[in-house]
């Protein structure tokens, strides 16, 4: 990569880029989530394409953010490093993502759990390139440049820096930058399978749009129409969705984009078509007064006596009984959408 990426002029520099990259990275965690498609809708990964020792772990890097895709996270590999675990470059990258040394001391995980940041370990060279990624994108996406693709911007900046792109207003006029975009951007298709959307009424694409986002971890004030986020307060350092912001994008999905409804519980109560208990169907949305007499959760009934919600701080996007005691014995009202 060279700075992660930097044009040769930066890296003549010793180790100042580094430093002024490493410094500029204030960092939070990006919590793990669970093996399934992310990142692009209607794209997910061509297993056969990726070596088999690597394909768990790209799945689950696939869901660290929306912007980052399991193919993507694969066609950069194949760039980096072109699958090696133990590669090295002339300027000092390593490991599968080519990460340099001071990049690494700020962002390198220990996905593996073997007590270990490594960036030789494809599991935390995988998973750190993933929530590099991810900041990046949200970088890029701060700087508010029109007209180009936040994807683009996000490559660009791994490989000469966020600054770069900032002080260019876009990809940087670097050969070594403007190719490595090209070339990872040619490379997305080969690891790229076409994922039919959800078929039937509109209720079930309600849930299978948030099903896809089982495991995720709650964050308070987190998530978008476009997937989870860091939320505020005491959910600032966990990227996820909360309660209402699941609800949300599973709608606004499950309409192609046509429906953007409230994002917080108490708005949502409020729209779509009230329905009775006995007429409750998959895809239908619940909202609960757990807490007094707001409507403070909300969560979507996907059949069998189930629900899928994201129920609180500590917690993952998961399914409970709606017949189990805390849910059954508190107020609730259902409203359906589509």
């Amino acid at each position: 990569m060279s700075i992660k990426g930097a044009p040769a002029a930066l890296l003549a520099a010793g180790g100042t880029a580094l430093a002024l990259i490493a410094t500029a990275i204030t960092g939070g965690s990006i919590d793990e989530q669970d093996n399934a498609p992310g990142g692009q809708g209607g794209l997910g990964l061509n297993v056969e394409a990726v070596p088999a020792a690597y394909r768990d772990w790209i799945l689950q890097a696939g869901k660290t953010c929306a912007d980052v895709s399991p193919a993507l996270i694969a066609a950069q590999i194949e760039a980096e490093s072109g699958w090696n675990p133990t590669a090295r470059s002339p300027v000092g990258a390593q490991g599968l993502s080519q990460f340099m040394p001071g990049t690494w001391d700020t962002w390198g995980v220990d996905a593996d759990n073997n007590g270990t940041a490594d960036p030789f370990s494809p599991a935390d060279a995988i998973m750190t390139q993933a929530r590099y990624d991810c900041w990046l994108a949200e970088k890029v996406r701060s700087y508010k440049i029109k007209n180009t693709d936040v994807r683009r911007l996000m490559l660009a900046a791994y490989n000469a820096g966020p600054g770069a792109v900032e002080q260019y207003r876009g990809i940087p006029p670097y050969a070594e930058t403007q190719a490595y975009v090209a070339r990872i951007l040619r490379r997305v298709a080969k690891y790229s399978v076409t994922i039919e959307e959800p078929a039937g009424p509109f209720g079930a694409r309600v849930v299978a749009h948030a099903q896809r986002w089982t495991g995720t971890p709650y964050s308070w004030g987190g998530g978008t129409i476009n997937g989870p986020s860091f939320g505020v307060a005491h959910g600032a350092g966990t990227r996820g969705f909360d309660c209402s912001s699941l609800v949300q994008y599973a709608v606004y999905h499950a309409s192609g984009g046509k429906l953007t409804i409230g994002r917080t519980s108490q708005a949502q109560v409020t729209q779509g078509k009230p329905v009775t208990r006995d007429d409750l169907r998959p895809g239908d949305i619940i909202g609960f007064r757990l807490n007094g007499a707001s409507w403070d959760h909300v969560a979507i009934y996907i059949g069998d006596g189930q629900i899928l919600h994201a129920p609180r701080t500590g917690q993952t996007v998961s399914t409970a009984r709606l017949g189990d005691g805390y849910y059954a014995s508190k107020p609730q009202t259902i409203r359906r959408f589509g």
